[in-house]
């Protein structure tokens, strides 16, 4: 069995149908129409490193610009979780300094978390109060629709070797578990929340789980986030070692420029 059969998670179109069946170039991006996708969307499993990065920062950089949601980024989303049980994910991708660490499949998770990132509630909340709603922006409402088929894929990774993707998984799960067909989904993963993402080395999981056990009215005591709130600042290490990774813009951050919509 080649790696382009492996099954995807329950639900999931298959890749190359949706590679093939979607109509990219009536879709658009942050630079026009996506003509361009399928070829950057398969390069994601490309044997060439250079390659795969490069299709990487094309998720980062044109499909989800700035943190925008397009056309082009609902299909592209279900093309990333059909994908993420392939092999061919757990290559290495070029890193830099102050990437998180972790092979393809853990980056592919964290493309798929700043994606829900952008239809939560706080998310919502915050459009409604610029007078711009969600449920008025098609691009946010094709992702809302296919928010379970993200969290099955995204939470079969929860079970990962890889400590990386395992927490990459649980940043993804935490914003789609918004979604009111999977709130029933929390309690189960609280345990996880608790000892993947809140003893993670790196601070921004920490505080990650803190922030999702208290929206959740769940106990995050003991857990203990950024010890010093100057630190990514002050320096490049963390109080750990680790490269100071940015936590990523909150929402009011993300949309200091009025989004497309």
């Amino acid at each position: 069995m080649t790696s382009d059969s492996t099954p995807a998670s329950a639900g999931l179109p298959d890749r190359q149908a949706l590679l093939a069946g979607t109509d990219w170039a009536a879709l658009r991006h942050a630079y026009g129409f996506a003509t361009e996708a399928p070829g950057m969307l398969a390069a994601l499993c490309d044997a060439d490193q250079s390659t795969r990065t490069k299709a990487l920062d094309y998720l980062h950089g044109t499909l989800h610009h700035q943190n925008t949601l397009y056309e082009a980024t609902v299909p592209a989303a279900l093309y990333i979780a059909a994908i993420l049980p392939d092999p061919r994910t757990t290559r290495a991708v070029i890193k830099g300094r102050r990437s998180f660490p972790g092979c393809m499949r853990a980056e592919l998770l964290a493309w798929i978390a700043s994606v829900a990132s952008e239809v939560t509630n706080e998310a919502e909340t915050l459009c409604q109060r610029l007078g711009l709603p969600l449920d008025g922006y098609p691009p946010a409402v094709g992702i809302r629709m296919i928010r379970p088929l993200l969290f099955s894929a995204s939470l079969s990774c929860t079970e990962d070797t890889d400590r990386h993707v395992r927490e990459a998984a649980l940043t993804a799960c935490i914003p789609l578990l918004d979604d009111s067909q999977l709130l029933h989904h929390r309690r189960a993963l609280v345990p996880l929340v608790r000892e993947v993402l809140g003893t993670s080395p790196l601070w921004q999981h920490r505080e990650r789980a803190i922030d999702a056990l208290d929206a959740w009215g769940e106990d995050s005591s003991g857990l203990e986030g950024q010890r010093n709130p100057f630190l990514f600042c002050d320096s490049d290490l963390s109080v750990e070692g680790s490269p100071a990774w940015p936590a990523g813009p909150s929402p009011a951050e993300r949309y200091s420029e009025e989004p497309p919509f």
